[in-house]
């Protein structure tokens, strides 16, 4: 059964030689376009062609998926993190200002629900870091830690935007394989189907003389 398994696993390797290549940087595997189907085919069945091409194809989806997500979440954080940045901007001119007049704010204190409070110039603040955690910074601690958390949403969307295109050209190639070869494995059996009806013995006319017996016979 090991030495079973093992061939399948050489097998399955040697196949996918064919239908894509590792790639490092991205972590995602590029499709190959299967230029000769009837050449790959003569050593393969083409519905097993097929199922590694699906399975891929399947990998692509979860891909995908994941992308998309880190996606929205990154557009959800972006204005959050602006907003923080430019709050902080504000506190800090504030304090170089030094004006000790307290000044009114509007915060949101629940969800569709905002609230007024007053605070004087100070050099500290509070930043929510997920998770229920909240730690306290300067405020030029705070300017650059946002300004760095700023642009590295900003650099890892333009990331996952590449990457999302480039996912989208290896699912078109995956899928227009799999249409080929499956078609390929439709027009084989069609064709063994129509041998195989050639090679079986024409039935015996109704009416005429069975095997065996005379030509004529007279009573």
């Amino acid at each position: 059964c090991r030495h079973l398994a093992r061939m399948a696993a050489g097998d399955i390797s040697a196949l996918d030689e064919y239908l894509f290549k590792k790639v490092e940087k991205r972590g995602i595997p590029e499709a190959i376009f299967i230029e000769d189907i009837e050449g790959l085919c003569k050593t393969r069945k083409p519905t097993d062609i097929v199922a590694r091409l699906q399975d891929l194809y399947s990998k692509y989806q979860y891909m995908q998926s994941s992308i998309t997500a880190q996606r929205s979440s990154l557009r959800v954080k972006l204005p959050d993190i602006k907003t923080s940045l430019e709050t902080v901007e504000h506190l800090v001119q504030k304090r170089d200002s030094g004006d000790g007049e307290a000044c009114e704010y509007t915060y949101p204190l629940a969800e569709n629900i905002w609230a007024k409070a007053s605070a004087t110039a100070t050099n500290c603040v509070c930043l929510w870091l997920g998770a229920n955690c909240m730690l306290e910074y300067t405020l030029q601690e705070a300017q650059e830690l946002l300004v760095h958390n700023e642009e590295a949403a900003r650099t890892l969307l333009i990331t996952l935007d590449e990457d999302a295109a480039f996912l989208r050209d290896q699912m078109t190639t995956t899928e227009v394989n799999i249409a080929r070869c499956h078609n390929y494995g439709v027009k084989l059996r069609a064709l063994q189907q129509k041998d195989g009806a050639a090679k079986e013995p024409a039935p015996a006319p109704s009416g005429g003389p069975s095997a065996g017996a005379p030509a004529s016979f007279v009573p």
